[in-house]
């Protein structure tokens, strides 16, 4: 087991990182002031975790409400939400502590921002079961639900007790799953650190076949450039912002097609071949870079072509992202690969050759001269 510790003005928590940790409820223990506690699941996790979590906590006399609720984006709601707080409201959430085993970011997301408001906060638990969470929604304390107007737009900043990333629970991971998440491990490769991109282009297959050892090192090197960032910004008034590479165009086809029809790390993925092509059209990085992105994305079983919104739309939906300011979209860009820097606007005729995906043909042209 790997133990990293994110440690910010208000709080400090550990970060586990292993096999087998679901088991180890020693891990939980100390983040339990009292022996009571909500496990917050959805309908497929449910099945898979929850009575093994529950029997191992009642060894040590720990009494478990379970709360199961729906699974997928589409459900991540003010209305879902609402239901929530009325199953914690019942539960005397006031006086007791909050867990969650979730399936990813979508449950965390809901349960970190029912936790934040309920009451002015309540404790609260991470225990991720997806490689998305464990490399990235799980750590940071970002909570939030959706709205129709744009992705996780009401939410709050509310950090966990703990984050314990048992990276067995990837075993039931479908494919598709598996290769969401890597896209957000692709993404700290090419925000800040380049030998951790050639790292990932080396292991890609490894990663697929989930090799525990590349898993294990992926997982830990996400973790460690997340804290890092998250302890120099936690509220994202500056640097934490660049972890949002790719999510600007990400949520915009989240929003437009509809929550669930991609993968957040699907639209993710798409979203940063727009931003590489974006750098590339400011003459940051080359059309070789951008071949190499779009490589190392397509091997991980992840789109690299943007569905058609239109131009209007694109625009419209990206003009409600929380990364606008003062009415202008501040981009995540490539200064290089492994160097990501915060634009505040495009040019018109870069972003209408963008969303048009035109950018794709040049990147093949690339492609077939080299």
């Amino acid at each position: 087991m790997i133990t990293l510790d994110l440690t910010l003005p208000d709080t400090r928590y550990p970060i586990h990182i292993g096999r087998g940790l679901l088991d180890q409820v020693e891990l939980l223990l100390p983040h339990l002031p009292i022996p009571k506690v909500a496990i917050v699941t959805n309908t497929v996790v449910a099945p898979l975790y929850l009575v093994r979590l529950q029997k191992k906590l009642a060894e040590h006399d720990v009494e478990v409400t379970p709360i199961i609720l729906p699974d997928g984006e589409d459900h991540k709601t003010p209305g879902n939400t609402e239901s929530h707080f009325r199953r914690t409201a019942a539960w005397s959430l006031r006086t007791k502590n909050y867990a969650d085993c979730p399936r990813g970011g979508v449950i965390g997301d809901m349960t970190g921002f029912a936790a934040a408001c309920y009451q002015r906060g309540a404790p609260f638990i991470q225990i991720p079961t997806t490689l998305l969470a464990q490399v990235d929604s799980s750590v940071g304390g970002k909570t939030a639900i959706n709205h129709p107007l744009g992705k996780n737009m009401i939410g709050a900043f509310y950090q966990p007790k703990v984050v314990i990333a048992d990276t067995e629970l990837l075993a039931t991971l479908p494919t598709r799953e598996l290769s969401a998440g890597l896209a957000e491990v692709i993404k700290y490769g090419l925000l800040g650190d380049a030998s951790f991109l050639s790292w990932l282009e080396e292991h890609m297959e490894a990663l697929l076949a989930q090799d525990p050892d590349a898993l294990q090192y992926a997982i830990r090197r996400s973790c460690e450039m997340k804290a890092n960032i998250v302890q120099q910004d936690e509220k994202e008034s500056g640097i934490r912002a660049l972890l949002n590479l790719g999510h600007t165009f990400g949520h915009a086809i989240e929003t437009g097609l509809g929550y669930g029809a991609w993968l957040h790390g699907e639209a993710v993925a798409a979203g940063m071949v727009l931003a590489a092509a974006a750098s590339a059209a400011m003459g940051w990085i080359t059309a070789d870079d951008v071949l190499r992105v779009e490589t190392l994305i397509s091997r991980a079983g992840l789109p690299i072509k943007s569905p058609d919104l239109g131009v209007a739309q694109w625009l419209e939906l990206m003009g409600h992202d929380k990364k606008v300011e003062s009415g202008t979209i501040r981009y995540v860009l490539l200064k290089a690969l492994g160097h990501a820097i915060i634009q505040p606007g495009l040019p018109k005729s870069v972003m209408t050759k963008l969303l048009t995906g035109r950018h794709i043909i040049a990147t093949e042209q690339s492609a077939r001269q080299s």
